[in-house]
């Protein structure tokens, strides 16, 4: 399949490929020029270290794939020049670059085409994170087509761009030539609800605690349980995923592009129709729950969007990780800001948390008797502010089950909690029930008396608009108000 080549002058080709700016794609020219000199290799325009590496896998990739290495002076630009560009994905755009300006395909048949991939030293095309978001970023510039991995191809389909599958840059390269017609895309896999989500049927008692996770999950209300340890709190808590809807074709879009920049989509996946389920150990660190680092990246809080996110042990967690979460909590995004430019991460979640009334564990527990001193629930009261519990809409205190609670039957199912879920987000949807006069005088006599805040108000009408919805009602009445006031920060969380 080697050729000769004959070189005249200097020649010079273009590829197209996207880098990533947080979650969004930013589109690179990618210059390959040859010139006579010295034969050497040179990568410019803000490449970081695997992108620099992409010499040798490049330079292995086409004299593997019994192609002719041109033994001129290469310089590779990848336009723009202050646009930092990092991985492994520009491998396949600078060799069909080289390839091009070497005249060993011809350049002209390149435009229209953006292309994605990292080389293996034999040639073989191995898939990266983020072609969801690349193929995006190649319909927004009018592109038709993408050249990626065959691993790829179910996920940028997605995107409206018709995959071009390749395994090897042999088969890219006959594409271009025209020896070889692009294998019609497969349709992507719709995966299954996950056969590992736990249900609530295993829940023996805490009726009220389920209660909770259901006004919750019709709500996407953040929720917060407490009490002495062995009782359920996380049992709960890893149950609520279980009876959420499936996530509409926005949301599955926007949740499946996600998972693709951060490498936890399977190959071949569609859509992801099942809500996230984060659950990071407490010893994460801020730049990890949140998201950043030298280059931002998503962080937890945007694996979990619009899914949940379960800190467990919450007291357990550095006070300042806990504190970066107000921000996400209120305004449903993370803006990352670095001297290198500005990063916008969604962060549409459930905060699900759970913990302890005490370090010792018993407090809360009317069989043991707590040791803790003062100074020591002062303490461990304060790692978690009352600024993130005002953020909380349902707070519960839960107690020691009865043992014959836990002899009883196994209670409802989550399939049959979640479609109870679902007709009450389809009735919130559209819901214009009105405040109750009494609801009102009752809410209004709340803020005297207890310390609920202007925004603690908001969120107690907000939990009794879903009380309301789930029992179908017409109007918020004083008894949806009540039980929402029941799930406001209980005495057990306040300060001793």
């Amino acid at each position: 399949m080697r050729r000769s080549v004959a070189y005249r002058g200097n020649v010079l080709a273009r590829t197209v490929t996207h880098a990533l700016v947080g979650l969004d794609p930013r589109r690179v020219e990618v210059e390959a020029h040859l010139q006579r000199g010295v034969p050497g290799f040179a990568i410019v325009g803000l490449a970081d270290r695997a992108c620099q590496e992409a010499k040798h896998r490049v330079r292995s990739g086409i004299t593997s794939a019994e192609l002719e290495w041109p033994q001129r002076r290469i310089t590779v630009n990848l336009a723009p020049a202050d646009l930092r560009k990092e991985g492994p994905g520009f491998d396949l755009p600078i060799a069909l670059a080289l390839l091009g300006a070497s005249r060993q395909l011809p350049a002209d048949n390149l435009a229209g085409h953006a292309a994605v991939g990292e080389l293996a030293l034999d040639g073989r095309l191995r898939p990266v994170p983020g072609a969801l978001a690349a193929a995006e970023g190649a319909r927004r510039s009018g592109l038709e087509r993408l050249v990626c991995a065959a691993e790829s191809s179910a996920e940028v389909a997605l995107a409206g761009v018709r995959p071009v599958a390749v395994c090897h840059l042999v088969e890219a390269v006959e594409y271009f030539r025209g020896e070889r017609d692009p294998p019609e895309p497969e349709p992507p896999a719709e995966p299954e609800l996950p056969q590992s989500v736990p249900d609530l049927a295993d829940v023996r008692g805490q009726e009220r605690a389920r209660r909770a996770l259901e006004l919750a999950a019709a709500g996407g209300h953040n929720l917060l349980l407490a009490g002495p340890p062995g009782i359920g709190k996380t049992m709960l808590a890893r149950r609520l995923p279980g009876i959420l809807p499936r996530l509409d074709d926005v949301d599955a879009f926007e949740v499946t592009r996600i998972h693709s920049v951060a490498g936890l989509l399977a190959p071949g996946a569609g859509l992801l129709r099942t809500p996230p389920f984060r659950a990071p150990h407490h010893s994460v660190s801020t730049a990890a729950l949140i998201g950043g680092g030298p280059t931002p990246r998503p962080g937890e809080v945007t694996l979990a969007h619009r899914g949940v996110l379960l800190l467990d042990e919450l007291a357990e967690f550095p006070r300042s990780a806990l504190e970066a979460l107000r921000q996400p909590l209120e305004d449903g995004i993370v803006a990352v800001a670095r001297v290198g430019g500005r990063a916008i991460f969604p962060a549409h979640f459930q905060l699900v948390g759970t913990m302890n009334l005490c370090p010792c564990g018993a407090r809360g527990d009317a069989a043991a008797e707590c040791s803790c001193s003062p100074t020591q629930l002062d303490r461990y009261r304060h790692r978690v502010s009352r600024a993130l519990l005002d953020r909380v809409d349902l707070v519960l205190a839960l107690p020691r089950p009865r043992a014959a609670e836990l002899g009883t039957h196994a209670g409802e199912a989550s399939d049959v909690v979640r479609t109870r879920v679902t007709a009450a987000r389809t009735v919130l949807a559209t819901m214009t029930a009105p405040l109750a006069p009494s609801a009102a005088e009752l809410l209004d006599r709340a803020v005297e008396r207890l310390p609920l805040s202007g925004r603690g108000r908001a969120r107690v009408l907000r939990v009794a608009r879903t009380i309301a919805a789930c029992a179908a009602s017409d109007a918020v009445a004083a008894e949806h108000v009540a039980e929402a006031l029941s799930y406001r920060s209980p005495s057990e969380l306040e300060r001793p």
